[in-house]
């Protein structure tokens, strides 16, 4: 079943044999029996590659849970003595992602060289299917405005800013509302982002429609576009980190009804977090913490009325001494 599951990912007999660490005809012969056994054809043959068929995608959906459940009895049984091994498999939302994944991945190499890691990124719904059907250990996400089948732990609250380019002429008025938002032109995600449904809920109850005149779900573009023209933004101060941190725009909180987004990790009730799971999951909350105590410090308020308001932005650094504690404990 681990050959199947590894095919099905892969889609190439070359990169599923390579995974494996087994010769191509090996992979092939397994997969025949597989399908002798069964009476079902698994995969539809190609020069582009293999394509799951019905059976297959049904198969893949069945046996997913059982080989996730036979590796978590095998890392149980290695941490036995003391080891923390295993494959781990998590799911990140874009501006987590993007903002410490890189760091966190490096960190978890390094504290744990017998984890196996395996990490995308992914909409907060894309993310909650694929930890229900068993393609991911847990994920981090926005916290969902419907209910979900899944178990859901809180991590941290996070702020939503107003941003704009550093030189800009778009300064934000003296006690900043977010109804304020609608009077600029705005870049924003695109309704299939859950940063945006956040931002279009608030809109609602602010009697107000948010019509962007651009829509960027790939955040580092869409910061891109805010630091070189007279665009604005609502996002989250850690989505903005890099430039924040570069100089090259500026952020200001809402005076009133502050905007904030929650995250959360989920996982599926009915399989148990594996040690090498719960590892993970330390470090990049950790990370995750650390970015966003950071990233807090440059954020402005709003402008004073006389338009001097703001301060300006520090060197970037992360405070000496400064510890921010892991999330789980």
């Amino acid at each position: 079943m681990q050959y199947f599951l590894c095919l099905a990912e892969e889609k190439n007999v070359t990169r599923a044999a390579r995974q494996l660490n087994i010769v191509q005809p090996a992979l092939s012969m397994q997969i025949a029996k597989l399908e002798a056994e069964l009476g079902q054809k698994l995969f539809d043959r190609s020069v582009q590659g293999m394509t799951l068929t019905s059976a297959g995608e049904a198969l893949v959906r069945l046996t997913t849970p059982i080989v996730r459940d036979a590796e978590y009895a095998r890392q149980e049984m290695a941490q036995l003595g003391g080891r923390i091994s295993g494959r781990v498999s998590v799911g990140l939302i874009t501006s987590v992602a993007q903002s410490t994944m890189a760091s966190s991945s490096a960190t978890v190499a390094s504290r744990y060289p017998e984890i196996t890691l395996s990490a995308c990124e992914g909409y907060t719904e894309t993310l909650v299917d694929w930890v229900n059907t068993g393609q991911l250990d847990f994920a981090l996400i926005n916290v969902p405005r419907r209910k979900t089948p899944l178990a859901a732990h809180h991590v941290m609250d996070e702020e939503m800013v107003f941003a704009c380019r550093k030189d800009s002429p778009n300064r934000p008025p003296a006690k900043l509302r977010f109804d304020h938002v609608a009077r600029f032109d705005l870049v924003l995600p695109s309704k299939r982002h859950g940063l945006r449904l956040i931002l279009d809920e608030h809109a609602a109850a602010a009697g107000i429609d948010l019509r962007p005149r651009l829509e960027l779900d790939t955040l580092p573009a869409l910061c891109d576009v805010i630091a070189t023209t007279d665009f604005v933004t609502v996002l989250p101060t850690i989505a903005l980190r890099q430039s924040l941190a570069s100089g090259t725009i500026r952020a200001h909180r809402f005076d009133e009804q502050r905007i904030v987004r929650s995250i959360a990790w989920v996982h599926h009730p009915r399989r148990a977090v594996s040690v090498a799971a719960k590892a993970v999951l330390d470090v990049i909350s950790h990370d995750l913490a650390q970015a966003a105590a950071v990233v807090r410090e440059f954020v402005e308020p709003a402008p004073a009325a006389d338009g001097r308001g703001g301060r300006r932005f520090p060197e970037f650094r992360t405070p000496l001494g400064q510890d921010v504690p892991p999330i789980l404990k």
